[in-house]
């Protein structure tokens, strides 16, 4: 396996590293997936610890098999034992196993034991993932952790590389174009002719300074935070909670709790869960000590089967929930509206922090060929909780309490 990989020399102290935790922060096409498939083998192989298990984990299932699986698979040829497509895992003659997951179901990854932990473009991911699954699957085993990616803005992979900066028990390893001389400068001075300065610092230069591109709600969510909007939100027994629904058969499921409490929106509870069925949300539901008005469920609930005989919106009624069907609105209304629904919500901090991650995560796509934002956001782990949001957004009747929509350019979320 050795003879197949020569590391690059600005890998070689990652591969030599003797600590615990470790953060690359490095430039497009630096070599950094490789380099860490490389290194989940080897530790693979070098554990006397039995049945050893090692993760790859990227934002996507998907993407985590386009990016890494080739790789895996190509450098563990002559040291594997058992090649399984199916769950994108090889297992090696000394009985470890190295496998492949996506950040976007981490349901998945609960419940099992780690040796040792890649996290791919970890700014892509939901930034309590990390804490609230991976963290606990090393305890038991010492296992270590290498975050790697690209910044994009001052998010959860920034806090981790400053913090890593600061802490003798991290390793840490920044990765520069303009420094490595990985890439040629006549390429990267062609690349920046085709990107803004911001693009360009920010997939080239490392910077987290650069502006994230696209953000949609992340300055109306810092605003509530400024304003104090985001606090303890307690449940008013005394009136009916009303819910909001994205739904996703084989995706995730994410559900938005709140009441009108003394005419001021209070958005009380947050839940999101993937490849769970209608009658797990309905046991969810009524496991909580609220009284509920009415669920509205997306336009496709009343078409979408929840089970071989009921829609998703029928399968809900007959469980003794009242439904309503949002109304349907262009993408772009929903999104104004749910700017402004954000701009005079209350959050409860502890219950609904996922989803404020995901709404703060939330950017619309961007057409580089063009230079503009395409009509439509990006859709990744964000999108769920960001599209029960709209629909909650549209679906208040708050005509006399909000100010009159104004017109939003795309340009005015970079």
């Amino acid at each position: 396996m050795t003879e197949l990989y020569k590391p690059r020399p600005q890998f070689e102290d990652f591969h030599a590293r003797s600590l615990r935790w470790s953060v690359i922060v490095a430039h497009r096409r630096a070599g950094k997936t490789v380099a860490c498939v490389m290194d989940l083998l080897t530790s693979a192989l070098a554990t006397p610890k039995p049945q050893a298990r090692f993760a790859y984990i990227a934002p996507f299932y998907s993407q985590a098999k386009q990016v890494a699986w080739d790789y895996l698979k190509h450098y563990a040829r002559d040291v594997a034992v058992k090649v399984n497509e199916s769950e994108l895992s090889v297992e090696l003659f000394n009985g470890s196993r190295v496998r492949l997951y996506g950040g976007d179901n981490p349901e998945a990854l609960k419940g099992i034991y780690l040796d040792g932990v890649v996290l791919d473009e970890f700014a892509d991911m939901r930034a309590s993932v990390w804490g609230e699954v991976i963290r606990p699957m090393l305890a038991d085993r010492k296992g270590w952790a290498v975050f790697i990616g690209t910044p994009k803005g001052k998010n959860a992979f920034y806090e981790i590389w400053k913090k890593a900066l600061a802490d003798p028990d991290w390793f840490t390893l920044m990765l520069k174009a303009s420094e490595t001389g990985l890439l040629p400068e006549v390429e990267l001075a062609d690349a920046h002719k085709g990107m803004t300065d911001s693009q360009y610092e920010q997939e080239f230069e490392c910077s987290f300074d650069a502006a994230i591109l696209g953000a949609i709600y992340a300055k109306d969510v810092a605003q509530a935070r400024a304003q104090g909007r985001v606090t303890r939100v307690p449940y008013e027994p005394s009136k009916l909670v009303s819910t909001s629904w994205d739904i996703g058969q084989a995706d995730a499921t994410a559900i938005w709790f709140y009441q009108w409490v003394r005419q001021e929106l209070h958005v009380i509870d947050f839940y999101e869960a993937s490849g769970e069925k209608l009658p797990y949300f309905a046991s969810l539901l009524k496991s909580k000590p609220y009284s509920y008005d009415t669920a509205w469920l997306p336009h496709d609930a009343e078409h979408e089967h929840a089970d071989a005989e009921k829609t998703y919106e029928g399968g809900l009624r007959s469980l003794g929930f009242r439904t309503r069907i949002c109304p349907k609105l262009p993408k772009i209304e929903g999104i104004n509206q749910g700017r402004l629904t954000i701009a005079r919500a209350w959050f409860d901090e502890r219950n609904c922090d996922p989803g404020l991650e995901a709404l703060t995560a939330y950017q619309w796509d961007y057409n580089q060929r063009h230079d503009e934002f395409k009509n439509t956001p990006i859709h990744n782990w964000a999108s769920h909780a960001s599209d029960s949001w709209r629909y909650l957004s549209v679906s208040l009747k708050v005509d006399e309490l909000r100010p009159k929509p104004i017109k939003y350019d795309l340009r005015g979320y970079v």
